[in-house]
């Protein structure tokens, strides 16, 4: 990697500026995601700023779900970049609530099932493989470990979020990621929670297999329909218990 294809900044807007270099510097180097990014301290000298610049710069990058940091790693591109890339961040109320729950089901729904039918139509070979793969992983971890499989749940929908062809699937549910793994800390006290989904990333995968579009959306919208259903199992489990 050729450090010096990272020009140095010299401009008042430094934030702005620094996030354009990168994006520049990405795209130079071919950078694609999954590779290491440089240094924060190679970063600094080449971009002529402080490090603590780089890292609000990153920091926001990983708000977007454009990076992701691993603690003794570095920093890993997560997600395509373009020079005239709009940054979007999202301030989500969120909670454990009975309310806040559906409205992220909501916002689930609507991504999820377009996703599906997008990957039924855009996968190759290749994504299809890689999609069965997360799934016995998946599938694995959920027959062992009594349906904890929270993890590899979240890596076989980016698998299929990833393969729709549109980035914004990802970074939007990366974005996410932290409101959407509430639905895994059994909300509202429903130990089983999710579990009717499983049969149904089976079948997702099927259809996307078959390019079947349709069916991977209809079988998107049924798994997300046991969800509700746990969730309002739970809010009236809940106002049963309060009104005893």
């Amino acid at each position: 990697m050729d450090q010096n294809s990272l020009p140095p900044i010299q401009t008042t807007a430094r934030d702005d500026a620094v996030l354009k270099a990168l994006v520049g510097f990405v795209r130079a180097e071919a950078l694609r995601p999954g590779e290491r990014l440089p240094t924060e301290r190679i970063l600094a000298e080449r971009l002529k700023v402080s490090r603590n610049t780089v890292r609000e710069a990153l920091t926001r990058w990983e708000g977007l779900g454009l990076v992701e940091r691993r603690q003794g790693s570095g920093t890993y591109l997560k997600a395509a970049v373009s020079p005239g890339m709009l940054h979007m961040p999202l301030t989500l109320a969120g909670g454990n609530d009975f309310t806040s729950l559906m409205h992220t089901l909501e916002i689930r729904r609507a991504l999820e099932a377009e996703a599906a039918a997008l990957c039924a139509e855009r996968a190759s070979p290749a994504d299809i493989a890689e999609i069965e793969r997360k799934l016995d992983i998946m599938e694995q971890a959920f027959r062992t470990r009594d349906g904890m499989s929270s993890e590899e749940d979240w890596e076989f929908h980016q698998a299929i979020y990833r393969v729709s062809g549109n980035p914004l699937f990802e970074q939007i549910i990366a974005a996410m990621h932290e409101l959407f793994h509430r639905f895994w800390e059994h909300p509202l006290g429903v130990r089983d929670f999710g579990h009717a989904s499983f049969p149904y990333h089976r079948t997702i995968y099927q259809c996307i297999a078959a390019r079947d579009p349709h069916g991977a959306r209809a079988e998107a919208l049924k798994l997300i329909a046991t969800v509700e259903d746990d969730l309002k199992r739970g809010a009236a489990k809940l106002k049963l218990s309060s009104q005893t």
